[in-house]
């Protein structure tokens, strides 16, 4: 059977493929995606603004830049650890050792630092190296021995905690030289704020240029693509929310290089996931494995990928976590950092049953979870409450991700 001369495009016959003109059009398409069950961000971000209202009812100090700029610190060390949960969770996995690989390499980093004299970027190097090869030895283990990652994780997560505590040779902490450049990073440099608000712009530029690519390839194509008006006024929009976070922290201390590198590997992660074969290949073995294979993709090599990258990041947030205390301790990534990180990404809207989210899933769950604890702890409420209102949170997460799925099954949208 021939095409029809002149047929319409293929996005044209159905409306859900339609590219946005105006800004009607998107408000359109976001109402018939979330009536279809394709909710996105729609809830992470309508849960910040509800926990960051009710905390600035209670204590007006919580919106303030002070307690903002702190609350940029404190995201990071466990947002890198949630980055790598999120590439686990998309193939439809799960990592349970993050928090013991962060706490080794934070024990490496010092035990080289301290106990060795090293540099400071050998110690960051070998900590970094030492989480890489975790991951590949889970990949092994995963894909050679059939080793379910739940299994394999719990025992590593068990196993490395052992190693911390060998290498911390049965002292409480090692304490990092305050003056090293690792510790100032993760304490006292801000960006100067005549670049923030640079960075600020190149973001929005960035979105534009983005933007008007795809929709130049789209037309080229012969498919409909957003027009240039709603690009410039999507741009605009992010340019003034980023111009005035800019401001709001910098009447204080400033936007943190901590927070700034965490953003740069969000970013690049999102890029990575959303634009290149390879991010392709993780949410298509996340969606079938099966499909995935017969398709023609590496599916172990996924596999393998998504489990050095998870302890990669896993030993980043180890080693900013040190920073962070200016010490190495027993207690580094213990207590509630795995399901801290765990729980960011499928608050931040990662898909449990695989396939599903994004790199900014971290962002926005971290954010979700550090602005209770710091709410909680400016009312003066002990971690009991922090943990039943996380608990909380975790399960309207869960429930909204089932609801949608089965929704988005219903509506064809799979």
């Amino acid at each position: 059977m021939t095409r029809v001369e002149n047929a319409p495009a293929v996005d044209l016959q159905d409306e859900r493929l339609l590219a946005p003109k105006t800004l009607g059009d998107s408000v359109r398409a976001a109402v018939r995606r979330v009536r279809d069950g394709d909710l996105g961000m729609l809830p992470v971000f309508g849960g910040i603004i509800v926990i960051w209202t009710v905390f600035q009812l209670l204590n007006r100090t919580f919106l303030s830049s002070t307690n903002l700029v702190n609350l940029s610190f404190d995201i990071v060390p466990v947002g890198f650890l949630a980055l790598g949960i999120v590439c686990v969770l998309l193939v439809g996995q799960i990592d349970l050792s993050v928090g013991s690989v962060s706490g080794v390499s934070a024990a490496i980093t010092a035990m080289v630092m301290v106990q060795y004299g090293q540099p400071t970027w050998i110690a960051i190097a070998a900590a970094v190296a030492a989480g890489s090869v975790i991951g590949w030895v889970y990949g092994q283990g995963f894909n050679r021995f059939a080793v379910p990652s739940f299994v394999m994780t719990l025992a590593g997560l068990l196993a490395f905690l052992g190693v911390q505590l060998w290498l911390l040779r049965g002292q409480n902490a090692v304490n990092l030289p305050y003056d090293s450049n690792l510790v100032q990073f993760a304490q006292l440099w801000f960006v100067p704020a005549w670049l923030a608000y640079v960075f600020a712009v190149l973001a929005a530029a960035g979105v534009f240029a983005a933007g008007w690519i795809g929709a130049r390839t789209r037309r080229a194509a012969g498919l409909s693509a957003v027009s240039m008006r709603l690009l410039v006024m999507r741009s605009a929009l992010i340019l003034a929310a980023l111009v005035f976070a800019v401001y709001y922290l910098n009447r204080t201390r400033g936007v943190a290089w901590m927070f700034m590198l965490f953003v740069a590997f969000v970013l690049v992660m999102h890029y990575v996931l959303s634009r290149t074969k390879f991010g392709r290949s993780v949410y298509a073995v996340g969606g079938n494995p099966e499909a995935a294979r017969r398709a023609g993709i590496n599916v172990k090599r996924v596999y393998s990928w998504v489990f050095v990258l998870c302890s990669t990041f896993a030993a980043i947030g180890g080693v900013l976590a040190a920073a962070r205390l200016a010490a190495a301790t027993q207690s580094t990534g213990t207590g509630d950092v795995n399901l801290n990180a765990i729980a960011a990404a499928v608050i931040g809207g990662t898909s449990l049953f695989g396939g599903r989210g994004s790199a900014f899933s971290a962002l926005l769950g971290i954010l979700v979870i550090q602005s209770i604890s710091s709410g909680l702890t400016l009312l003066n409420l002990d971690s009991s409450y922090r943990f039943m209102v996380t608990g909380a949170v975790l399960v309207v997460a869960v429930a909204l991700d089932s609801f949608a799925r089965r929704s988005r099954q219903a509506h064809g949208r799979g």
